[in-house]
């Protein structure tokens, strides 16, 4: 798939254009410059061609910046075409200038120079100063609005040898989101599992900021890992980028398949990271939660440790039967490959259609086991036939005849009873009643 590169530098719009051309809000927008830290990568909606976003180029000597203006290097350099924005409302600036010398320096890929904010035309510069940058003649855009895009397309459907909107195959990858707190180790984890300093990682918080989608291949399959910004208490929250960057992190649950919590394993769970616990079980996702930093717990409380916060999650969660709990090092790379071996195994399980007779038999032995309490009304509760309606969650409708007003702890009963039969026990199921009747009398 044909890689394109929007690069320039800060507050010229590179983040708003590529949302517009991916058709998605995956990419934080917000008018400081310097926002945009990671290269964060997507799909554009109407061609099969892969869009990244990089940070703005930056003259820094220290700090996140230099990592960024890195990363956008690295990006730049493998890339198959550019899209250099600038902003038309500014002018050109001596910073355009020296970027655009290094772009071409860095890569012989064609370069389309985009004039961005050019939507008023009393409020543009002098366009002809752009011609200095050598990328030919500009074309003007405005990414806000999504005007002047037909350009764009024509010139990366030229470099690809096609005039024609070919058709993207849907995406089958599975889809596994990092979430977690600031500073537990999401970055060092993704950047462990792709083999490659991606993420940019320092000892401080709030230093992933966009939700950065990252496809790779690893343990045997193709995956897109989610790295997410980390997750506060609100409380602790007075910065508006800070907040826009947390609610694309819970807008991952509802992208992946798969969530990770990432958690410190030298310190306690808190209730915070149990309140992401319970968006995703309540999404229907997988949840796998790491307990990151585990070669630095003491060897003589690790046992301890581990029964406690298993019990700590299976008590707080009526959705889940046994939570899935590793131990693993991001740093050293211990219990990482397992992780993901337990993971494409619940995958796997979870993409299975139950045979009806199978879960009717199953449901059969729970009510022979254990009748259905009394309704309120001393009504007798009947059970009388099962199926299973839906995956991601399970989900598992019961026929019922009599009175429907089945008490919560039956359900969890019928729940745990399904879920070890069938080996469910880590992932979310959902039991509904209906007094349809029988399809099969």
């Amino acid at each position: 798939m044909m890689k394109i590169i929007i690069a320039g530098r800060p507050n010229t719009g590179k983040s708003t254009l590529f949302n517009a051309l991916t058709n998605s809000r995956d990419a934080l927008v917000h008018d400081r410059p310097g926002v945009t830290r990671d290269t964060i990568s997507g799909n554009f909606y109407n061609r099969p061609y892969q869009l990244f976003d990089t940070a703005g180029l930056e003259n820094a000597k220290s700090g996140i910046a230099v990592d960024s203006t890195q990363m956008a290097f690295d990006a730049i350099v493998g890339a198959d075409a550019i899209l250099f924005v600038v902003d038309g409302r500014v002018g050109l600036t001596s910073d355009d200038i020296n970027w655009a010398k290094i772009v071409r320096r860095k890569t012989k890929a064609p370069v389309l120079l985009l004039i961005n904010k050019s939507e008023s035309e009393k409020r543009l510069a002098d366009i002809n100063d752009f011609y200095k940058l050598g990328f030919g003649a500009p074309i003007m855009i405005s990414a806000e609005h999504k005007r002047g895009f037909d350009e764009i397309y024509e010139f990366l459907d030229k470099i690809a040898g096609t005039s024609s909107e070919a058709e993207q195959q849907p995406d089958n990858r599975l889809k596994i989101a990092v979430l977690g707190q600031p500073n537990v180790g999401k970055s060092t984890f993704v950047n462990r599992v792709l083999g490659e300093k991606r993420q940019i990682v320092k000892d401080m918080p709030g230093v992933t900021r966009d939700t950065v989608k990252i496809p790779t291949h690893f343990y045997g399959r193709d995956i897109v890992l989610m790295d997410t910004a980390g997750l506060r208490r609100k409380a602790s929250v007075t910065d508006d980028v800070e907040t826009l960057s947390a609610l694309k992190s819970l807008d991952a649950i509802d992208k992946a398949d798969v969530v990770i919590l990432m958690v410190d394993a030298t310190g306690n769970i808190e209730n915070q990271a149990l309140g992401i616990a319970a968006r995703v079980y309540d999404a229907g996702k997988i949840l796998c939660v790491a307990l990151n930093k585990w070669d630095l717990v003491e060897p003589e409380i690790r046992d301890e440790k581990l029964l406690k916060l298993k019990h700590q999650f299976a008590n707080s969660f009526h959705q889940i039967i046994k939570p899935l709990i590793l131990a693993i090092s991001a740093e050293n790379g211990t219990g990482v490959q397992n992780m993901f071996k337990r993971i494409y195994e619940q995958w796997d399980i979870s993409n299975a259609q139950v045979p009806t007779s199978l879960l009717n038999r199953i449901v059969e032995k729970l009510v022979l086991d254990r009748q259905p309490p009394m309704s309120r009304l001393k009504r007798v509760m009947k059970i009388k036939f099962a199926r299973q309606t839906g995956r991601h969650p399970m989900r598992i409708s019961i026929n019922v005849g009599g009175a429907s007003d089945i008490p919560e702890s039956y359900t969890r009963y019928l729940r745990r009873g399904i879920a070890t039969a069938l080996k469910w026990e880590h992932l979310p199921i959902e039991i509904t009643y209906d007094k349809s009747e029988n399809p099969f009398d």
